[in-house]
């Protein structure tokens, strides 16, 4: 059984988590504490200590760079979900890229104000001098204070995907692709807390969304397709 190593709110591992609930296939989860990366640490063997990762068997599959995609393409593989079809190549690296960082900025800074809610209060003062020691001295109270404009912000980084979905039920084909589960886990991240909605005016994205987070697994939809 495949074990996902994660934050529950990281939209990273939110995106894993999707993937894997889409393969239609039993998976553990396991929790660590934001400043306790040791089991990470050990079963990369010092290489990684970041999350996701996911363990299957004697395999310990984790990221390369900040935009590998190491992990999606090992499930995209072990499951055959044909989530990086070829006819993509290229445009979907460009995508992820812009989702990742356009996107994922807003999203987790609109969460993170919030993070009271849900960081145990255990690991509040090392959650607090992780994001303080990265991002500077107060910088919680500052996205805060800069929440209106973070959501103006959000807002506007979405149009594309908006105008994209305008056409068809998924970012680039009939099926879902690696993309739609990476906006899917941005999203996510900044819906975790349940203080936000996503922009109503994106009505097609509100659509998408709502697909995204019912989708069965591939295997259910192909025997449909199929019948």
């Amino acid at each position: 059984m495949i074990e996902l190593i994660q934050f529950p709110w990281s939209p990273f591992c939110l995106v894993q988590r999707r993937i894997l609930e889409y393969a239609g296939v039993p998976f553990k989860k396991t929790n660590i504490h934001n400043q306790d990366r040791s089991l990470v640490w050990r079963l990369t063997r010092r290489r990684y200590y970041g999350v996701p990762i996911i363990r299957d068997g004697r395999a310990v599959v984790f990221e390369t760079d900040d935009h590998s995609q190491v992990i999606a393409k090992y499930i995209d593989g072990k499951y055959q979900l044909n989530l990086f079809p070829r006819t993509f190549r290229g445009v979907d690296r460009i995508l992820w890229r812009f989702i990742e960082e356009q996107v994922e900025g807003p999203c987790f800074r609109l969460n993170d104000i919030y993070w009271e809610d849900f960081v145990p209060k255990a690991e509040r003062l090392a959650f607090l001098r992780f994001k303080e020691r990265k991002f500077g001295r107060g910088c919680l109270d500052q996205w805060r204070t800069r929440q209106h404009e973070l959501i103006t912000d959000l807002t506007q980084v979405l149009v594309p995907f908006e105008l994209m979905l305008a056409g068809r039920p998924f970012l680039l084909q009939e099926q879902p692709h690696f993309i739609d589960f990476d906006l899917w886990g941005m999203l996510a991240n900044f819906l975790f807390t349940g203080h936000y909605q996503l922009p109503a005016l994106h009505s097609c994205l509100n659509e998408w969304f709502a697909r995204m987070s019912k989708l069965k697994p591939a295997a259910a939809q192909s025997e449909k397709l199929h019948s």
